[in-house]
């Protein structure tokens, strides 16, 4: 299938393998849609019309000109740069060990904060809120329901669903009725900046410092990313000393 002839530009054979090689260089979210025969059909199109234009440009002779010599040069220094770099980096690399070296210096920098997770109810009046609570304890209406009838904020929608959160992502009032209430239990009105709330606790919980292994790859991908600087910054230093005349 690769060797496939889909077109035939100015004697050029273009097959499957030319516009497979045109794909390997796009963007990883343009390349998702390669496999949908519609957009590659897209491609081989761009694939067509890039030999048309290189065939025009033979035509005019434009790789004699002084611009293409110069745009040239510019794309031989970046790749060769670009290889240079990779030769930095080369056999850098970070071990489970250097990983857990970095965890037990501090593992308290790999915790999980005590969360809650937790339903509102938000209107502008503190009666209203009060009568929405009598309502809720003596079960003429679930609180899901409640919020879904009388809410102001968007999450009524949802029941009053705020899903989870930590210390610090709340207002000063609300964050400290929500860590202070029990479990199942309807607290309120809270009066904030945006009105009078009422507030059920769904679940919570505690505080606690993540296992090595479910913080693993991610200290290892900060390490390899310090040491591939360290590295750069070095190299980069010596090829200064190297080859930069001082003024």
């Amino acid at each position: 299938m690769n060797n496939e002839v889909l077109a035939i530009v100015a004697g050029k054979e273009i097959t499957n393998a030319d516009v497979d090689a045109f794909l390997s260089n796009l963007p990883p979210e343009q390349r998702q849609y390669a496999s949908n025969p519609y957009f590659r059909e897209q491609y081989v199109e761009q694939v067509v019309t890039l030999h048309v234009l290189e065939k025009m440009a033979d035509d005019l002779q434009l790789d004699m000109t002084e611009d293409y010599k110069k745009m040239l040069a510019n794309i031989v220094r970046d790749i060769k740069a670009r290889m240079a770099m990779n030769e930095i980096m080369k056999g850098i690399e970070v071990t489970d060990n250097e990983a857990e070296a970095v965890y037990k210096i501090n593992p308290d920098n790999y915790s999980k904060p005590e969360t809650v997770s937790a339903k509102h109810i938000l209107v502008a009046d503190e009666e209203a809120c009060k009568e929405i609570l009598a309502q809720i304890q003596n079960g003429e209406k679930t609180f899901e329901d409640a919020a879904k009838e009388s809410s102001t904020c968007p999450s009524g929608q949802q029941g009053g669903d705020l899903g989870e959160f930590g210390k610090g992502q709340m207002v000063k009032e609300f964050e400290e009725a929500a860590f202070a209430a029990e479990i199942g239990a309807v607290v309120g009105p809270v009066q904030t900046q945006f009105g009078f709330h009422l507030i059920k606790v769904e679940a919570k919980s505690d505080a606690e410092t993540l296992a090595f292994e479910t913080v693993k790859e991610q200290i290892k991908k900060n390490l390899l990313q310090q040491k591939q600087q360290q590295a750069y910054t070095a190299k980069i230093a010596e090829l200064k000393e190297k080859y930069v005349e001082q003024k």
